[in-house]
């Protein structure tokens, strides 16, 4: 009896040192969106305060009155430039999904000469980091006449998500069993049916991962986004942020209200597809 109440109480030891950790960790990721919903809220003079003001003492909604309030007045076009993210974020996961599947596929199925050496070309690119990018993209977006578009920005980040993609995707469809794909064929079905039907559903939680992971980097994506858009017909949310700086000040209230925007549809998204998302990371992991 010793023995088992020692295991019992060292199992629930154990459990409430896993909860406090755990519930520790996620205070510390959540803790900085928390902050900028509160700053979004709070007068001016409590973000500046030293020492910090954690709980607001005021609450005001004046920074997204004003928001949304100086739409076609003169103040920041949020309209446009929520468009312009949704625009290129949406038609650069599409099409950076499209060839991952395409190449994760070719990848984890066929040999071809050279294979290791062009998929490691590719995993390659993922070590120059996009800022690198930004000033050669922009001599070449100007001779070529597409600088400050949609489709130089949707060029740049397919570029910068197919990498990414080829690599997830690969990694699932060699986890879908080639007999399936085979037996499918055998009994009538064509190399392209059974594909649709077979092995992209089973594939499926690994090509939603790679979907929302594409689309949350273009959404945040700033550095390349910066250096490409000019205009309010091209500038996405992340770049409108600096709306908000003049030459001596920042408003730092509209800035974080800006940015609360931007995060809810990255948050609702995460939330629809997230049964996809787990499953298809824990699949990876278990079966990898």
């Amino acid at each position: 009896m010793n023995e088992n109440s020692s295991a019992r109480l060292k199992r629930r030891l154990t459990g409430i040192v896993y909860r406090i950790g755990l519930f520790l960790a996620m205070l510390t990721i959540c803790l900085p969106g928390l902050w900028i919903v509160l700053s979004s809220l709070r007068p001016t003079v409590e973000i500046m305060a030293k020492p910090p003001v954690w709980i607001p003492q005021e609450i005001s909604f004046d920074a997204y009155v004003a928001m949304f309030s100086g739409i076609g007045k003169g103040g920041i076009p949020v309209i446009e430039y929520f468009r312009n993210s949704l625009i290129i974020s949406v038609t650069s996961t599409i099409i950076a999904v499209a060839i991952g599947m395409a190449g994760g596929y070719a990848f984890a199925r066929y040999r071809f000469r050279g294979k290791s050496s062009v998929f490691l070309g590719l995993m390659l690119t993922r070590t120059v980091p996009g800022i690198a990018l930004s000033l050669p993209l922009f001599f070449l977006y100007v001779r070529l006449g597409i600088i400050d578009t949609h489709f130089g920005l949707i060029l740049a980040y397919v570029a910068l998500n197919v990498p990414f993609t080829i690599w997830l995707i690969d990694g699932f469809f060699r986890q879908v069993p080639k007999d399936l794909a085979e037996a499918a064929q055998i009994d009538g079905c064509t190399r392209w049916q059974a594909f649709w039907q077979v092995e992209f559903p089973l594939a499926g939680p690994g090509i939603a991962s790679a979907a929302i992971f594409a689309f949350l980097t273009c959404w945040n994506e700033f550095a390349l986004a910066s250096q490409l858009t000019r205009s309010v017909s091209a500038k996405t949310l992340p770049v409108g942020l600096l709306d908000y700086t003049a030459e001596f000040t920042i408003d730092w209230r509209g800035m974080c209200a800006l940015a609360v925007v931007m995060i809810i549809p990255a948050l609702t998204l995460t939330y629809i597809v997230q049964k996809h998302l787990v499953g298809g990371l824990t699949s990876g992991a278990v079966k990898g």
